[in-house]
């Protein structure tokens, strides 16, 4: 990927920028929104001004970024004119002299308040203090409850930069894949932008994992012409039926992206070959008067049927029930000749523009205030976060998290209503759906008529009684029984302002305590009461005074008790410490600073002095990886697929820097293969054969368990990098009994 810059003459540059611009027009008078063609003229000669001399990193003028932004916008995302302006003018007051008030005064409150939204969190969600990263965050989500195009054109900035991340250094394109990855998909997916989502989804993935994506890129195009052969063949049929019946209709082939096709491997542990559904068929038709659309999908459902056999457990009803990001269709799969299965999505005109343009299509087809959607009733939740955000930046993103990334299930009132709740959530979550009240009140549950525990994980199509009594009170175990972002929010905030009554009365006990034998309540004096009871934060110490857990006659009696004046104890202590020790201690200071702009390269005779494997993930050489700096200089490797790493990438984006391996056959390296396979005599002596003598490698650990004929064994063995640990696999998968072979990790 190459960080080179392209040089332009000024009449080249001129026809770039006009081309674009043109193209934008283009895309806004093909919309359907009104032609306000004069006042987004205007905001682009501002910008373009504005911008004037500046460069991106790629060469080209910085201009071509903000339309490249509204483009997005316009075309994929089907915006107005407000928000097309708000992206031409995104940079502009983060980058030039000009203000929010001129830039109100020019072109009216609103596009100045979207682009003041959008200037509050310019650059990265994250900065490099952890508070500060925290409130970036919560502007960002505050921003979007109060008004949504902010975060809509956020997004559309977002994947205009992963598109062209190819000029930025290895390091800043980590920072920003996983803060794509672990942020803005989840966000695009939430707001309906499937489309956008799967490309940053991929895009991420491409720069964290380029030599896998180009493998599996390759493998896709190889099967173009198989796949299109494949395509024609399978939709024939259908045609015939469905033109012979009258209805107006399209085909939408759909592939499955390469990061969708890797973790469909990963997830299954399977080879590319078995990913059954890299071909998706979408029937997007134009309705009939006179009919529902619920009940024409069941009429195409019907037809095709007809034609091949659907797989029972596989049928979605996205149109009875449709998802809370106003996602609505009727999946089905289908067995096609050859007993390949085959997925196929029917969907409306107004269907498929609400599932391609997400958010924006879904205002255009409402139809009443009274029009309240499940992505409605989100944004209500979504407000409510704000009100107790978590006071912890890491805490507050995942408790934000859950929420963007929850799929849904229908559970039913003792009433018969609908409620959509996140798929895994508990009683006690559903008790917090309704009302925090009978949240804080919930003594158990019965679903389905019977009692169960309010730990209990509620099924779609369950119906659910909460039983309360004023009398429960929220207790600390709850929160472990609660998966939904709102629960846990209400849960934290509940305990916070409990805790908040315990550090106080705690604090009085202790300062009480050092009152009473004539000492201040200062910071030498709470270091030796820490380390004797062995905590390791102020408030913690309170918490345990306030509830009785510490026995505070120590604090006069044995931490602060009066030392007998031994002078013969005090004179040998010195003569003890030997020039070893002195050295030892000269040692222990901060490492050389790790230049964050190159490349680190992890050398063999530098394990463990300038760098060290994350324990997380336990990296070997091969694996793609990246490098954080702790606080004291040390180079933490990770695996760049590690969840641990995902959320440094995301918080502590400063501190990433790219790594290199420099070494291959020096050192080994612990890894556990779980083999499956059929259990027949002498499979596990042929696996052996293959592992010691076939490999040379060594075994120090070996767990089989056998049950109905398979057998899975664990094998601990000793590689020294990827590349041998994969050969390895490749020849035991080789044997006729195995199934699968995969690279597993054990913790601890």
């Amino acid at each position: 990927m190459s960080s080179q810059t392209v040089k332009y003459t000024i009449e080249q540059e001129e026809e770039m920028v006009q081309q674009e611009f043109d193209a934008l027009l283009n895309d806004y008078l093909n919309s359907s929104h009104r032609k306000k063609v004069e006042i987004i003229t205007k905001a682009f000669n501002f910008a373009k001004n504005a911008h004037k001399g500046i460069r991106r990193r790629s060469g080209e003028p910085y201009i071509m970024h903000p339309l490249a932004v509204a483009r997005i916008v316009s075309s994929e995302i089907g915006m107005g004119s407000t928000s097309i302006c708000a992206a031409l003018l995104h940079d502009v007051v983060e980058d030039t002299d000009y203000t929010v008030e001129d830039i109100e005064n020019l072109f009216g409150t609103k596009i100045a308040l979207i682009v003041e939204g959008l200037t509050k969190i310019s650059g990265g969600v994250f900065a490099e203090q952890v508070s500060a990263q925290a409130e970036n965050f919560r502007k960002l989500i505050l921003t979007m409850s109060e008004d949504i195009r902010v975060i809509l054109i956020k997004i559309a900035d977002r994947l205009h930069n992963m598109r062209t991340l190819s000029s930025m250094p290895p390091a800043k394109q980590y920072q920003i894949a996983g803060e794509t990855q672990y942020i803005y998909a989840p966000l695009a997916h939430r707001l309906g932008l499937f489309r956008i989502k799967n490309e940053l989804e991929n895009l991420s993935f491409k720069y964290d994992h380029p030599e896998t994506y180009a493998k599996i890129e390759k493998r896709l195009a190889e099967d173009e012409v198989a796949r299109n052969h494949f395509y024609e063949k399978f939709t024939a049929p259908i045609s015939e039926k469905l033109e012979k019946q009258g209805w107006t209709f399209r085909y939408k082939a759909r592939i499955k992206t390469v990061y969708s096709v890797w973790k469909k491997m990963n997830t299954h542990n399977i080879p590319f070959e078995d990913v059954y559904d890299i071909l998706a068929l979408r029937i997007v038709f134009t309705p009939r008067e006179g009919m529902t659309e619920k009940d024409q999908c069941w009429m195409l459902y019907s037809t095709i049927t007809e034609i091949y056999k659907p797989h029972p457990q596989r049928i979605r009803d996205w149109v009875s029930n449709p998802k809370a990001n106003g996602y609505e269709a009727l999946h089905l799969t289908v067995m096609a000749p050859g007993g390949r299965w085959v997925e196929i999505q029917i969907r409306s005109e107004r269907m498929n523009d609400i599932a391609e343009k997400g958010l924006a299509a879904h205002w255009k087809y409402k139809t009443g205030d009274n029009d309240e959607s499940e992505l409605d009733k989100w944004m209500k939740t979504i407000k409510e976060l704000l009100e107790n955000p978590e006071p912890n930046a890491i805490d507050f993103i995942d408790t934000f998290k859950l929420n963007l990334f929850a799929s849904e299930i229908f559970v039913f009132t003792p009433k018969g209503d609908i409620k959509t709740i996140p798929q895994g959530s508990t009683a006690l979550d559903f008790a917090f759906a309704i009302h925090s009240d009978i949240g804080e009140h919930c003594i158990g549950a019965k679903v389905n008529n019977k009692l169960v525990p309010l730990s209990h994980t509620l099924q779609s199509g369950d119906q659910v009684e909460i039983i309360t009594s004023k009398k429960q009170v929220p207790q600390p175990e709850w929160i472990d029984y609660v998966t939904t972002a709102r629960a846990k929010a209400k849960l934290r905030a509940i305990f916070r302002r409990e805790e908040k009554a315990e550090i106080a009365a705690g604090q009085k006990k202790i300062e009480a305590a050092l009152a009473a034998i004539n000492l201040p309540p200062e910071n030498s004096n709470y270091v030796k009461i820490l380390n004797h009871y062995k905590i390791s934060t102020r408030n913690a110490l309170y918490i345990q005074a306030a509830r009785g857990n510490l026995n505070l006659e120590d604090i006069s009696k044995v931490i602060f008790k009066p030392k007998s004046q031994n002078v013969f104890a005090k004179l040998i202590k010195i003569p003890f410490t030997s020039d070893k020790q002195k050295e030892e201690t000269i040692e222990l200071v901060p490492a050389t600073r790790v230049n964050r702009g190159k490349t680190f390269k992890l050398s063999e005779e530098n394990v463990g002095k300038t760098y060290k494997f994350a324990e997380c993930c336990k990296p070997i050489p091969g694996d793609d990886v990246l490098g954080y700096v702790d606080e004291n200089e040390i180079v933490i490797v990770h695996k760049r697929q590690c969840s641990v790493a995902a959320k440094l990438k995301s918080s502590f984006g400063k501190n990433i820097i790219s790594v290199k391996w420099t070494f291959h056959k020096g050192l080994v390296f612990k890894e556990v293969l779980e083999i499956r396979g059929i259990d027949k005599k002498g499979v596990l002596m042929e696996i052996l054969r293959v592992i010691s003598e076939q490999h040379g490698v060594n075994i120090s650990k070996i767990d089989v368990e056998t049950k109905a004929g398979i057998f899975v064994g664990i094998f601990h063995i000793s590689v020294r990098d990827k590349q041998e640990i994969e050969s390895l696999r490749k020849n035991i998968n080789k044997i006729k009994e195995v199934n699968s072979t995969q690279r597993i990790q054990i913790q601890g």
